[in-house]
């Protein structure tokens, strides 16, 4: 009896020792669920965390941008148009007055003439700058190639170009986004660069818009932000993220720079 007995207390003991270690075992992957579980929480935080600041940073961006533009706009009204009103009503009072000699009357009329044609000149260079009417007219292609038309008639860079953009791909507000885009690059080559010729290339595959754009000037270090932003690195990263779109840079000092956009 005394060995059966003892048997049955190993088996309960046996049996004991696995219950425990099953407790135990499922304490543990109950611990290891609950930390790995918050680790992934926290990530998930830091994450929508990241997201937020970048989203904000981007505001912060258009917002700046924004300004930039009406102060700009603000300026141009003041310098040209505003300057040149006032020398048409100079002259304009000076011919009301009616005290002026035959040959003071034409050199006075001259005058408003020529100031007139001026500031007409002026106010469609602004309001060109504002939406290029080719864009508004014509499409994005042909307001992209009169862009780069431009810049190699003017000779500061040579750019090699191939368009191959659908239509209507855009709504009008997003390809106007995308002009800027590329004016931006283009201008960075130019004054911060010192470029001498670039590449840009537009093409749509399986429904989505390729921008790749490159230029042989002296690349900048990718590590250094603030040196982006005084690039317009800013400006542009913001219009892509309106156009829900993504980019990578490819760039460094005395290598040239190269974007990838995909929208």
């Amino acid at each position: 009896m005394e060995e059966i007995f003892s048997n049955e207390d190993k088996v309960i003991i046996t049996t004991l020792i696995g219950v425990l270690m099953l407790l135990l075992m499922g304490v543990a992957l109950l611990v290891f669920f609950f930390l790995s579980r918050r680790k992934i929480t926290e990530k998930e935080l830091e994450k929508k965390t990241l997201e937020i600041g970048y989203q904000k940073e981007i505001i912060q961006s258009i917002i700046v941008t924004q300004e930039k533009e009406r102060k700009r706009i603000a300026q141009d009204l003041h310098d040209d148009i505003s300057s040149k009103l006032n020398v048409i009503n100079l002259n304009a009072n000076l011919l009301k007055d009616g005290e002026l000699t035959a040959e003071e009357f034409i050199t006075v009329n001259d005058g408003i003439l020529t100031a007139t044609d001026k500031t007409l000149e002026s106010a469609r260079r602004i309001a060109h700058n504002l939406l290029p009417p080719i864009l508004d007219k014509f499409g994005f292609k042909e307001a992209v190639e009169e862009l780069v038309d431009t810049f190699n008639n003017s000779r500061k860079i040579d750019i090699n170009y191939n368009l191959k953009y659908p239509k209507k791909h855009l709504n009008s507000s997003q390809e106007l986004h995308l002009f800027r885009i590329i004016q931006e690059l283009i201008n960075n080559s130019i004054r911060h660069g010192n470029a001498t010729k670039s590449t840009l290339v537009i093409e749509e595959k399986n429904k989505s818009l390729f921008l790749n754009y490159s230029d042989n000037g002296i690349g900048f270090n990718l590590k250094e932000l603030e040196f982006k932003k005084g690039l317009g690195m800013k400006n542009i990263e913001s219009r892509v993220s309106i156009l829900n779109g993504i980019f990578t840079i490819e760039t460094d000092i005395n290598s040239g720079f190269a974007i990838k956009i995909t929208i």
